[in-house]
């Protein structure tokens, strides 16, 4: 989760109270091993917990609090400081085993009267992260802080930060001056983070630029780190992003005002070398010790099954803006009701269906822009379902305005039936696809990619210096050349994961690679998740269980192939035209699941029409713990 929507996490589901202690004597799994380093991120803390009020998700009661800190001393886990981290990740020093970093958001007062005599008492450093801006309030100003008014006295003073960081426990940190806020940042006025986007300028209808965009939060970071150094006497060296969302781009900003550690939010947990953002677990919903223990020993336990919709932004769009929005409350709710646990969303026009992009969703230098939709439509699921996006693009299959000469790899006419693709090996195209994916970074919050199934070569093709490649070697060069498209993404959305689509042809016979340039066992080392199109009517096969078992034995032959594989079904068969019922889908789905199929989902998803019926594939396809409508 790269976004505000991870504000909205949802901490792990936990019966228990606080002074259960059930999590207590809890084993590591077999085989498993703690990671170097847990971060956990905690925020507001307060005695009676609904004086937070309904909004503050994030806040957590002085009793549970203590229970955290009681759980993890009691389990042998070492709490250390932002000093051991840093002589770690440059190899100086080990870290103790079952190492922790407990980290402060915000400010807030309550972490002087609440959690600072709580860290004296355990001997437990952290980190505390303060935004400039609130502590700075004059008399009389107030701001909405997760519902509530909170004026200067709802945050720590100065004096009080210079007394904990001579005591040697607390490190203070930069929670940015005044950039934990949204700012516009599409034509629809969404507010996105406004340290991690380009800001939108309605007025005079256009984005930021990068150059803009630098000299924005240089500013705010400079005015931060210098205010902090004048009170303190030390500038600080970590930057805490807000929301957990930040780009590269503004990370190397964050280093030229001498803040070099850089801590975000995310599920994973840190890798310690040099220049690495460390991800910290989010602490919310006022979780109990046996939640803070599920937290934990998560990445331990086997891969979590993975539900995935995709959808056609086409769908969406329409040319007047009010059924447009009416489409677009359609798809909200629908994928609200079905909680998948991912949504693959077309970033690409393709009207006519023949899988190429001539137009996109997103302001970009080489395309038509339909419209700019993209970036709205995934901050709207972000948020409003709480489901991660991710941008779903072709490879190969553009079409350029104006870009004569770009060499194509088919023929392109009326009697190819492949893909329109252009030629990867040519410097020209690479460059310009390339600059695509990165207009779409610059513009559009996203999760991850999702490369299409364009990606593909023929012996037949026109494959230029490549067709002396043997097509083990072709393989890889494509893999290379989305791997290149990622790096473009990355320096304004650093933590996107990866999915590429694979023919299941190649899957059931590996001499077929020749023909395709795609390879199971290759993909699963290059991507986080393989979306195999286990779709029998590209194939002219019937969808027979037959078919879909011999695909599952192929896949299971692999080294970790159901963990890393995504089996995605067809509703809708392109020859009769028509939409495959969802009873058909749901017991595909139930027969993969019963021979050890982990992760499903399935394209197209109607959700103007309610095809597939969403009552009757909801139980199939929904990660909820009970996917069923309401007697």
């Amino acid at each position: 989760m790269t976004t505000l929507a991870l504000l909205l996490f949802a901490a792990l589901p936990v019966a228990a109270r606080a002074d259960r202690f059930d999590a207590l004597t809890r084993p590591i799994p077999a085989g498993g091993r703690m990671p170097a380093l847990t971060v956990l991120n905690y925020h507001d803390v307060h005695d009676d917990i609904r004086d937070a009020g309904p909004s503050d998700i994030d806040a957590i009661s002085t009793d549970h609090l203590i229970a955290h800190f009681d759980w993890l001393r009691a389990n042998g886990f070492n709490v250390v400081s932002l000093e051991d981290v840093v002589q770690a990740m440059h190899g100086r020093r080990r870290l103790p085993d079952k190492a922790v970093l407990l980290t402060f958001d915000d400010g807030m007062l309550s972490f002087y009267t609440r959690v600072y005599p709580l860290l004296r008492a355990y001997r437990y450093p952290a980190l505390f992260a303060v935004e400039n801006s609130w502590m700075d309030q004059r008399d009389g100003e107030s701001f909405d802080y997760n519902g509530e008014q909170c004026g200067r006295e709802c945050f720590v003073s100065w004096a009080q930060v210079r007394e904990m960081q001579a005591s040697g426990l607390v490190e203070i940190a930069s929670h940015t001056y005044d950039l934990h806020r949204g700012i516009i940042a599409n034509p629809q006025g969404n507010k996105l983070p406004a340290a991690a986007y380009l800001a939108y300028d309605g007025k005079h209808g256009g984005y930021e630029n990068e150059q803009t965009y630098r000299a924005r939060v240089r500013a705010d970071f400079m005015r931060s780190a210098d205010e902090i150094q004048h009170e303190t006497g030390r500038r600080p060296r970590a930057i805490v992003w807000p929301y957990g969302a930040y780009s590269k781009v503004a990370e190397q900003e964050a280093k030229a005002a001498g803040m070099d550690v850089s801590l975000s939010l995310d599920e994973k947990f840190p890798v310690l070398a040099p220049g690495q953002t460390i991800p910290r677990l989010l602490i919310a919903d006022n979780i109990s010790v046996n939640g803070l223990a599920l937290m934990l020993y998560q990445e331990q336990t086997e891969v979590a099954p993975e539900r995935v919709v995709q959808v056609d932004l086409d769908y969406v769009y329409d040319r007047d803006p009010a059924q447009q929005e009416k489409n677009l409350s359609a798809l909200l709710d629908r994928i609200q009701r079905l909680k998948p646990t991912q949504v693959w969303l077309q970033a690409y026009a393709d009207p006519d269906g023949d899988g190429v992009a001539k137009a996109v969703y997103f302001p970009n230098r080489h395309l038509p822009m339909r419209a700019d939709l993209f970036a709205r439509v995934s901050w709207q699921l972000s948020i409003r379902t709480e489901v991660p996006v991710y941008a779903w693009m072709p490879v190969l299959a553009f079409r350029f305005p104006n870009a004569s000469g770009l060499p194509a790899l088919g023929k392109g006419g009326a009697n190819d039936k492949d893909h329109f693709r252009l030629a990867p090996w040519d410097p020209r195209v690479r460059q310009m696809i390339g600059d695509v994916y990165e207009d779409l970074a610059m513009h559009a919050p996203m999760d991850g990619l999702l490369f299409s199934d364009d990606a593909y070569l023929r012996d037949t093709d026109n494959l230029g210096p490549w067709a002396a490649l043997a097509p083990v070697q072709r393989t890889q060069a494509l893999i290379d050349f989305t791997r290149e498209l990622a790096a473009r993404v990355r320096p304004w959305r650093p933590q996107i994961k990866t999915a590429r689509n694979l023919y299941a042809r190649p899957v059931l016979d590996s001499a077929v690679e020749a023909w395709f340039a795609q390879s199971l066992p290759a993909f699963n080392a290059a991507y986080d998740f393989t979306a195999l199109m286990a779709m029998p009517q590209l194939d002219q096969q019937t969808a027979s269980d037959g078919w879909f078992l011999r695909l599952v034995k192929a896949v299971a032959a692999q080294p970790n192939g159901l963990n890393r594989t995504l089996f995605e079904l067809a509703a809708f068969d392109w020859h009769s035209k028509q939409p495959i019922p969802a009873a058909v889908l749901a017991h595909q789905m139930a027969l993969l699941q019963a021979h050890g199929v982990r992760h499903l989902g399935y394209y197209p998803d109607d959700f103007i029409t309610d095809t597939p019926l969403l009552e009757t594939i909801r139980p199939a396809i929904s990660a909820a713990t009970y996917p069923y409508p309401k007697k």
